[in-house]
């Protein structure tokens, strides 16, 4: 009996001891106590871009939206080379790695991955009037070039396995935006470009081609240290599978790649020879009257290049006429006496123009807005509100131009017309007037880059900070250092 209860005795003190011990706190646990996640990413236009003191980027989007819905602040890490990112990740001086990375056997060997967010393809670019190689066998002695550390150099490994005779540089000194244009300039052969970068360029190297696509449906998505225990990975998963459901993410992508039509390169090469020989007679009287209305000279300027290529006698067949074709109803309105004076016709469609988005809902974003105010600039405002009306009774997003777009075009249908209040309209052409107009302000906004600020959403930008800290909620990033990077966008 007495050996029964000293047994019972030391149970019910190891079953104390062990009540009083508990299980070390997950990584995800740890983030929420320190209130802070600490992620390691890349000055880059498909990741991160510090635009004065405004963090931009898809990546820097997505990791806002995580570490609000976590609750913490969030602490970026920005290096300078390909190569350092998951060095970051693995030495635990980062949580999650998010610098455009796409899955690849070399690196699953070192980290985990989170769900995958965007497929990409890795293009071998070349010159326009050069003859393009069917593949990298046929290269030959012409120079191909990749940023030193990219994901581009495990590309090229893993061909010359079957190419034994392939042969690459990779520079240490130029990011992807320095070899895209030299191979536009023609002083670079070729070169590695992935397909979301390549949508933000061609607009501003219409020179560039792709001859064939070296590796397909590549995967991005998050890294995650091996030595964690897999709580913050599905913390991401969770939050992933969220705004997946809930087109979150969709509106996120297109942001930043949305706004960014397949070019015409005739039409774009022909565009530059116009900024040389056409636009200096009417550059001037463009800002002048964009400053008037509060407009950004280079949109006024694209529009008028869409509406006449910067012809101030042009005529339509349908009677529009002058630089900015406008109507005689639009010209009456808006005080233009003769529509073949080019200064009257710039400022009668720059009134036009910023009437139509003073009278846009002010909850709409400046890409949404202005390409609502452009479709309403060639088909009228009517027309527009009613391809809103249309998406909303599709519960679709009415504020956004993602989910318009196809209701515009819907507005050439007869039997879609006859339930709006201002029926049929030239839809297509209204979608196709937008995305010119866009592609042209695309071209000149890089090609005056020194002079005017770009957009949010267009590189380059300023050189990033090594270290950013972002509190949650709507604040912007507080600058925590200020070493520089040479250059961004490696790929």
């Amino acid at each position: 009996m007495h050996h029964a209860r000293l047994r019972v005795a030391i149970l019910l003190s190891a079953a104390g001891i062990l009540g009083t011990c508990t299980q070390p706190p997950s990584l995800l646990e740890q983030i929420r106590q320190t209130g802070e996640l600490r992620v390691v990413t890349r000055n880059s236009a498909t990741a991160y871009d510090l635009d004065g003191n405004d963090p931009q980027g898809p990546e820097y989007q997505l990791l806002r939206g995580f570490a609000d819905e976590l609750g913490v602040r969030l602490r970026l890490l920005v290096v300078q080379k390909p190569s350092d990112v998951l060095p970051k990740l693995t030495t635990g001086r980062a949580h999650v790695a998010a610098a455009g990375l796409t899955i690849n056997p070399d690196s699953e060997r070192l980290v985990d991955f989170g769900p995958v967010y965007q497929q990409v393809t890795e293009h071998l670019v070349y010159r326009d009037g050069r003859r393009p190689p069917r593949d990298l066998s046929q290269l030959g002695s012409k120079r191909l070039e990749v940023p030193a550390g990219s994901n581009y150099v495990k590309t090229l490994a893993r061909v010359q396995s079957q190419v034994p005779e392939l042969v690459w540089t990779e520079n240490p000194h130029a990011g992807q935006r320095e070899l895209l244009n030299q191979v536009a300039s023609g002083e670079l052969d070729y070169t590695l470009v992935k397909s979301d970068m390549f949508a933000l360029y061609r607009s501003f190297m219409p020179q560039l081609r792709v001859a064939f696509n070296v590796a397909e449906g590549e995967s991005v998505a998050w890294a995650f240290p091996k030595w964690g225990d897999g709580s913050l990975r599905e913390a991401a998963e969770r939050y992933f599978a969220r705004i997946r459901a809930d087109g979150e993410l969709d509106r996120l992508l297109d942001d930043h790649y949305g706004h960014v039509a397949s070019p015409n390169h005739l039409r774009t090469k022909h565009f530059l020879s116009d900024i040389r020989t056409r636009l200096p007679a009417y550059r001037q009287q463009f800002k002048a009257v964009a400053r008037e209305f509060g407009l950004d000279w280079r949109l006024l300027a694209a529009v008028g290049y869409q509406e006449s290529r910067w012809d101030p006698l042009a005529v339509s067949p349908t009677g529009v006429r002058g630089l900015m074709m406008l109507t005689e109803q639009t010209a009456l309105r808006f005080g233009v006496e003769d529509r073949t004076d080019a200064m009257q016709s710039i400022r009668g469609g720059a009134r036009y123009l910023a009437d139509i988005m003073k009278r846009l809902p002010a909850e709409l974003g400046e890409l949404d807005r202005t390409a609502f105010a452009l479709a309403a600039y060639n088909m009228g405002l009517g027309h527009l509100l009613d391809a809103r009306r249309l998406a909303r009774d599709s519960e679709a997003d009415w504020n956004r131009w993602l989910h318009v777009r196809p209701m515009v075009r819907k507005l050439a249908d007869p039997a879609v017309a006859a339930r709006t209040r201002h029926g049929q309209a030239r839809g297509g052409e209204a979608v196709w007037f937008v995305d010119n107009v866009q592609n042209y302000f695309n071209v000149l906004a890089y090609m005056t880059r020194d002079e005017l600020p770009l957009p949010d959403w267009m590189a380059p930008r300023s050189p990033a900070p090594l270290e950013v800290q972002a509190a949650p909620g709507p604040s912007d990033a507080t600058r925590l250092a200020a070493r520089e990077s040479p250059h961004g966008d490696n790929g």
